[in-house]
């Protein structure tokens, strides 16, 4: 019998499927490597290596996917250089859940793997112990040394305060350099303290009880029988509970995750909000002790860690948590809940652009559990799936309370000025906030925009002080006395001069949350003012302290954006006001009515939950408007039914689905011409295939149009979301990124599942 040359120089031994980092879309696959004989016996699955990759060998980082004894020429194949992880981190379930992501959301496979694996992990990182975090306060020395103006502003800064390095920087727009130079002149100190960020255990006091203590209305036990009755089916089942706000359902899902637990299955609870896990720790804590462990992105990178190994090592069988805890390394589950699924912040904005929803639904295929949809204002995808059947859909329409829903006053801010009001409060929500004062009753001030004012502009000449990066209006921000631009980060000192002529007439308007915060201590000297928003919530902790100060009565007003809006339970509460409601309802994206509708009704309905009688002013230049009045009614089904109408004649979701694709380029011209010629390589695929309809709408410029010094150019597809079509967007992915027209751009894709 004859054999080849290749044939005799071939060899049996163990090949490893690895997923590289930094490998482009165009050539991402899953590389073979031959395990070395000394590392046989610790390379598997799911662990983390190093290989050589390229001409150049250099060496990257990867994922091993799987190992299997096979033949193979050592001419044409590298060997791993070593293994990083002791332990393997990703389960075969992991494993095949970056495999749905590469497939379903268009990125690659290391990306996908650094999704799924906690931030510690994600380079060459080990699970590391325990670490501090650096705080400074003032020393009280003096110094005959100069100081420059950012030193000055740090020592304002901190007055009698203390504060962590990276709040610092941030408030006053230094760089840690400036924080290191007045410690090494003996006017700061530097502390070393834990990051403490939530006293779990005493917070759960308040919530200590039995589930078996748990009393359902006779709603909420119907509710709860159907959904125990669809997890003891074995089987993968989905099922929406739509209840008005205050309608008990967390108490629904505590009596679910303890009958859950007793069969030896784990429990998943999802938040949209940081803002929302600390009550909501703090409940299931109360009923369940060390068995919840939590996950979001607020955790310091220790604790993180640490929460972590306990769900790894099965000492937790709840998790609680954010967008990225879907991904929890939780075996055995029997329930995944979704609270307040309709947020948009369930959403991954970066690659890969998932939708924890639907990383949910692979989940729970898995593990044939049950997947609980909730919210008061649910997506119209959910509501329009259970209103076909594809998801059981259960309503709960009465507050647990027996209270009613709150009273709601739309107030026409047209005749406000007409009658010389030209504030930011109308009379009515003035004499509101003044009559809770006398009564001790807090409030709530919703307005969705942070900052002082949100744009400065020259008197002279008409310029409009603008991003460098981006080309949007800069807002201005007391603290700090600085320009911020809420795209990129940008930041400039206020200087109080036009940028392009020098004029010193610049004037500013627009309001934001400090503005708003800052006009009621002035209408009222004495009331104690909380405000909740990106700024003040940045350092760990803050979300705690600010809820936790605000439920202990410490404060009077709350002013915030949508982290209030949602989720949150103060019984003292019996006033809400809404300003400046028109910039969401008008914001010119399909889904800006459905998003107006459910801040409104979720932040009315943190009104009159306890045992006083709530009201909330809506104020508005559009009071007719019918989104405005059916949310003032919290009238969802009557909102649903004229949404979709306009959306089934439009061709919008859920009526179709959409595939966004962006091209940027540091060249406006450049980007243009790319995402033209991106159309015309999909109309090239799908001459390929058998006819699929489609509508290609654009290229049309992406928000702001220019974001970190990029133009980004948008293609939207309106199709059906189908292995076919994913297939055509995949090969002119790969198309694009071999082809010299888009040299100089960065090309993605992926499905907007709202």
């Amino acid at each position: 019998m004859s054999m080849n040359i290749q044939e005799l120089h071939k060899l049996t031994g163990k090949i490893a499927l690895v997923a590289v980092e930094k490998a482009l879309y165009s050539y991402d696959l899953l590389y073979s490597y031959v395990v070395p004989y000394e590392l046989e016996a610790v390379v598997s699955a799911g662990k983390r290596v190093t290989v050589p990759f390229g001409f150049g060998k250099r060496k990257l980082n990867g994922m091993v996917f799987s190992v299997e004894e096979k033949e193979y020429e050592p001419a044409s194949i590298k060997k791993i250089s070593e293994v990083i992880d002791d332990d393997a981190y990703m389960t075969p379930e992991m494993l095949n859940l970056a495999i749905w992501l590469k497939e379903n959301t268009f990125c690659t496979y290391y990306n996908a793997v650094r999704c799924i694996l906690p931030p510690v992990l994600r380079n060459t990182g080990k699970l590391p112990k325990d670490k501090t975090e650096k705080i400074v306060r003032l020393t009280g020395n003096e110094t005959e040394d100069k100081l420059t103006p950012k030193q000055k502003s740090v020592l304002d800064a901190l007055e009698n305060n203390t504060a962590s390095v990276k709040e610092i920087c941030y408030l006053c727009s230094v760089s840690s350099s400036v924080v290191t130079t007045l410690i090494k002149k003996g006017l700061l100190e530097e502390l070393v303290q834990a990051p403490t960020l939530y006293d779990a255990d005493k917070a759960a006091q308040i919530y200590r009880r039995d589930v078996s203590d748990i009393i359902l209305t006779d709603e909420q036990e119907a509710a709860f029988n159907s959904l125990i009755n669809l997890f003891k089916s074995g089987e993968a089942r989905c099922a929406l509970l739509h209840g008005i706000t205050g309608s008990g359902k967390t108490s629904v899902f505590i009596k679910l995750t303890g009958d859950v637990l007793k069969t030896g299955k784990s429990a998943l609870i999802l938040v949209p909000e940081i803002s929302l896990t600390p009550q909501t720790i703090a409940i299931f804590k109360g009923f369940f002790g060390d068995n919840a462990a939590v996950i979001h992105s607020g955790l310091s990178m220790s604790k993180r860690t640490e929460e972590y190994k306990r769900i790894r090592a099965h000492q937790a069988k709840i998790v609680i948590g954010t967008r990225s805890a879907v991904f929890a390394p939780l075996d055995n589950i029997g329930i995944i809940v979704i609270d307040e699924e309709g947020e948009q912040t369930y959403k991954s904005e970066r690659s890969p652009r998932y939708h924890v929803r639907d990383i949910a639904k692979q989940r729970c295929f898995k593990h044939n559990a049950l997947l609980l949809l909730a919210s008061a204002t649910p997506s119209m995808d959910s509501y329009q799936k259970a209103q076909i059947g594809k998801y059981t859909l259960l309503e709960l329409t009465n507050r647990y309370s027996g209270n009613n829903l709150p009273s709601v006053y739309i107030v026409d801010m047209k005749l406000e000025r007409t009658m010389g009001n030209n504030g930011n409060f109308s009379e009515a929500l003035l004499k509101g906030l003044r009559q809770n004062l006398e009564n001790g009753e807090q409030s709530l001030i919703l307005l969705n925009r942070r900052g002082y004012y949100t744009y400065v502009c020259c008197v002279a000449c008409g310029e409009v002080a603008k991003c460098p990066n981006c080309g949007i209006a800069l807002t201005y921000h007391k603290t700090g006395d600085n320009l911020c631009c809420h795209y990129c980060g940008f930041i400039q000192y206020n200087t109080n001069k036009c940028g392009k002529c020098g004029s010193r007439f610049v004037r500013s308007d627009g309001t934001g949350t400090q503005r708003v915060e800052d006009e009621l201590q002035e209408l009222f000297p004495t009331a104690r003012i909380l405000r909740m928003d990106a700024d003040t919530t940045m350092t760990k902790g803050a979300y705690e302290r600010g809820f936790g100060s605000f439920g202990n009565n410490e404060y009077d007003i709350m002013v915030g954006t949508q982290m209030i809006a949602k989720g949150l339970d103060f019984p003292n509460v019996t006033l809400v006001g809404i300003l400046l409601i028109d910039n969401s309802l008008y914001a010119g994206d399909y889904l800006g009515y459905e998003q107006t509708f459910s801040l409104i009704t979720q932040v009315v309905g943190r009104s009159g939950r306890g045992d006083k009688k709530g009201r909330a002013f809506l104020q508005t230049f559009t009071p007719d408007h019918y989104v405005l009045r059916l949310a003032a009614r919290q009238d969802y089904r009557g909102f649903f039914d004229e949404e979709a109408a306009i959306r089934k004649t439009l061709l919008f979701p859920p009526f179709c689905d959409l595939c966004i694709a962006e091209i940027c380029n540091v060249i406006e011209k450049g980007a243009v011409e790319a995402a033209k010629a991106f159309i015309n390589i999909i109309e090239e695929e799908l001459k390929q295939i058998s006819p699929i309809p489609i509508r290609v709408l654009g290229p049309v410029k992406n928000g702001a149009g220019s974001i970190n010094g990029r133009f980004r150019y948008r293609v939207i597809i309106k199709c059906r979301n189908s292995p076919v079509f994913r297939g055509v967007i995949k090969r002119s992915l790969i198309k694009a990124h071999t082809d010299k027209r888009f040299e100089h751009c960065r090309v993605g894709a992926w499905f907007d599942n709202s």
